[in-house]
């Protein structure tokens, strides 16, 4: 199925997504950093997965200003739901790493995709850490603040830095074994809870794997076409199911495929 977007169009929508994803990132950051501790309203909607007063805010604003400019688009959003449309739907996580934000550890940020015809077109990604955004548009290259970026070069098993991310829709038993694996492997290994900025990791050569047995839609997308566009090899279902359902997501050096071979193996990817 061809996309109904031509390379104006998508490119158009990739610039107006790179200065959304800024303005909202750094407005969130604001949002934070101005609060007096123990103001942050939070609901607890379970065990892993917060919503705040900014998420809303900063979700509703994502949604007003994409679509303010392009009103044909529909949003799906983590926060306010919505649906995937015949032409062009806009994904978007407005604070991945709600917990890492709510309790002032600065590893999360905005995740923007826009998909058509069953493929991301683009992913923008804003990282708090740096105050800086991520983007690739498909076939483009990725970039960070307009420079490319590229994923790392790494062969050796022992020089590897991986992260893992768990969800507790999944084994925590599968998750020690694997990390035990990759330990016993000579890999470290880090877990630091926002899917989109752990795949930016990946695209710019910070870690040589990301993988998560589950994440949403809005978790990944963005991420992961900046990832394989840096040059990244990147596994993961299909769009429609990812929407339906969420899944799994591998992302890594391709100087390590034979390492992480066994993962996709896991996914059956």
């Amino acid at each position: 199925m061809n996309s109904a977007f031509d390379a104006v169009a998508i490119h158009a929508r990739a610039e107006v997504a790179i200065t959304v994803a800024l303005e909202v990132g750094r407005e969130a950051a604001r949002f934070r950093r101005d609060l007096k501790p123990g103001t942050l309203a939070v609901e607890n909607k379970g065990l892993q997965d917060f919503v705040t007063i900014a998420d809303r805010k900063a979700e509703q604003a994502i949604r007003d200003r994409l679509l303010s400019r392009f009103p044909d688009d529909t949003f799906m959003g983590e926060e306010s739901g919505g649906r995937s449309g015949e032409a062009g739907t806009w994904i978007v996580d407005p604070i991945d790493g709600t917990t890492n934000y709510i309790r002032g550890f600065r590893h999360w940020g905005v995740s923007i995709a826009f998909v058509a015809a069953g493929k991301v077109e683009i992913g923008v990604v804003y990282d708090a850490t740096e105050d800086k955004v991520f983007h690739a548009v498909r076939g483009g290259g990725a970039f960070k603040d307009g420079i490319p970026v590229h994923a790392a070069a790494t062969t050796d098993p022992a020089n590897a830095l991986v992260i893992l991310g768990h969800s507790r829709k999944t084994s925590f038993d599968d998750h020690l074994a694997l990390s035990k694996r990759l330990h016993e492997c000579g890999m470290d290994y880090r877990r630091t809870g926002a899917a989109a900025i752990d795949l930016v990791r990946v695209a710019e050569g910070a870690a040589d794997l990301y993988y998560e047995r589950h994440l949403n839609a809005w978790d990944m997308l963005a991420g992961a076409l900046i990832a394989e566009e840096a040059g990244a090899m990147v596994a993961m279902p299909d769009v429609h199911r990812l929407l339906a359902e969420g899944g799994p997501v591998i992302a890594h050096s391709p100087g390590l495929a034979g390492e992480f071979a066994f993962i996709r193996d896991i996914e059956g990817l």
